[in-house]
C-alpha cells in the first residue's frame, strides 16, 4: 500500500500536516455542490430514472462489479437497461458506444468489460449527461440507466444513489488529501454496499470471490482445480492487485509469480509475454487489455454475491421511479 493510502488510515503526523488544506479542498466541494443546489451550475434529468453507483473514498472500492450485478438484476426481471461511464484512463475524448469489439484505449477497460459481460448498451463521455442522451438515442426502449462511478458528477442528476465502501471504509475520516474522502460521511444516499468486514459503515455486506473456472480469448474454460499443479503466474493492473492474488492461492493454486501493475496499466511492455515460464492468469478487467497482446491468457471471473434485502430495496426503489420517473433528485 502507497505510503499516502497509509498516513489515511489514522490521524497520524503526516494526516495531520494535511488536514488544513483539507479543509480548503473541502470547502470548495461544497461550493460546487451548493452551485448545483441552487441551479448556478445547470444539471439534467434524464427521461427514465438513473442509478448512480460510486464512492465518497479515493480510490477502487469494487464499483464495477456492483454495476454488472445491477445490470444483471435488472435484465433479469425483464427491464432494458444502460450503462453509461467516464471511461477512466481512455485515449479518445469522444462520447463513444462501448462494442464487443472495441478497443480499451479508446473506451477504458471497466466499460469495455461490462460490454462484454452484461450484452447491453454502453456509453461513455467526460459529460455522463452526454453519454445518457447518446444512450436514450440510440436505444429508446431503454428504461433505466445505471451510471457506473459519479456520485460527485452532479450534472446528472440521479434517482438512486448507491455507495460502495470496500474494508477500508472511511479511514481516518477526513476530506483529501488528509484523508481518503472525497466528500463528508455521512452522506445521503439510498443503499450502502460493504464488504464484510468494513468498519464503522453500515449497510448491505457483499461477498467477493473467484469463479471456479478461468477462460481465454476464444472462450475455452477450464476449472480452477486442473490449473492446480501447473507453473502458473499471475498479473494484475486493479487497485488491490494482492487481493487477486491471495483467492488465485486460496484456490489450491501455486502462483511462480504474481506481477502488480499500476491500476489501468496498459500492458504496454509485457514483462510477463514468454510463455516458458509458465502459463499467465488474469483478472477479467486486465484481460479486455490483455488479450490482444496474449490471448493464451487465463482470465478468472469475479463472482459478487450480495445480501438479498439488497435487491429487494433496490425493487422497491426502482419501480416507485419507474411509475414516476421524474421524482425529487437525490441531493
Amino acid at each position: 500500500m502507497p505510503a499516502l493510502q497509509r498516513a489515511w488510515l489514522r490521524r497520524g503526523p503526516a494526516a495531520c500536516a494535511l488536514w488544513p488544506l483539507s479543509l480548503l479542498l473541502g470547502a470548495l466541494a461544497a461550493l460546487r455542490r451548493g452551485a448545483y443546489r441552487t441551479g448556478l451550475f445547470k444539471s439534467e434529468r434524464m427521461a427514465v430514472p438513473v442509478i448512480v453507483v460510486g464512492n465518497v473514498i479515493a480510490g477502487g472500492s469494487g464499483k464495477t462489479p456492483l454495476v454488472m450485478a445491477l445490470v444483471a438484476h435488472l435484465q433479469s426481471r425483464g427491464i432494458a437497461c444502460g450503462v453509461v461511464s467516464r471511461g477512466y484512463g481512455r485515449s479518445s475524448a469522444q462520447c463513444l458506444e462501448v462494442k464487443h469489439d472495441s478497443d480499451a484505449r479508446d473506451t477504458g477497460d471497466e466499460p469495455l468489460l461490462i460490454a462484454r459481460t452484461c450484452k447491453g448498451p454502453v456509453f461513455v463521455a467526460a459529460d455522463r449527461v452526454q453519454a445518457g442522451r447518446a444512450l436514450l438515442a440510440a436505444y429508446p426502449a431503454t428504461q433505466a440507466i445505471i451510471c457506473d462511478d459519479g456520485l460527485q458528477h452532479y450534472g446528472l442528476q440521479r434517482d438512486i444513489e448507491i455507495c460502495v465502501f470496500d474494508e477500508r471504509g472511511i479511514g481516518n475520516g477526513w476530506l483529501l488529501p488528509a484523508g481518503p474522502l472525497r466528500e463528508p460521511w455521512p452522506r445521503a444516499v439510498d443503499l450502502v454496499v460493504r464488504t464484510r468486514n468494513t468498519p464503522g459503515v453500515a449497510g448491505f455486506a457483499v461477498d467477493r470471490q473467484l469463479a471456479g473456472h478461468a477462460l481465454r480469448a476464444d472462450g475455452t474454460t477450464i476449472a480452477l482445480q486442473q490449473l492446480r499443479g501447473r507453473r502458473l503466474k499471475a498479473v494484475a493492473a486493479i487497485a488491490k492487485p494482492e487481493a487477486f492474488f491471495s483467492m488465485l492461492r486460496a484456490s489450491g493454486l501455486d502462483l511462480a509469480q504474481a506481477i502488480a501493475l499500476p491500476d489501468h496499466d496498459d500492458f504496454g511492455h509485457a514483462p510477463f509475454a514468454n510463455d516458458s515460464d509458465g502459463e499467465l492468469l488474469c483478472t477479467e478487467k486486465d484481460a479486455v487489455k490483455l488479450w490482444r497482446l496474449h490471448p493464451q491468457a487465463w482470465a478468472v471471473p469475479l463472482v459478487l454475491t450480495v445480501e438479498a434485502g439488497f435487491w429487494s430495496r433496490l425493487n422497491s426503489l426502482l419501480d416507485a421511479k419507474l411509475s414516476s420517473p421524474h421524482g425529487p433528485q437525490t441531493s
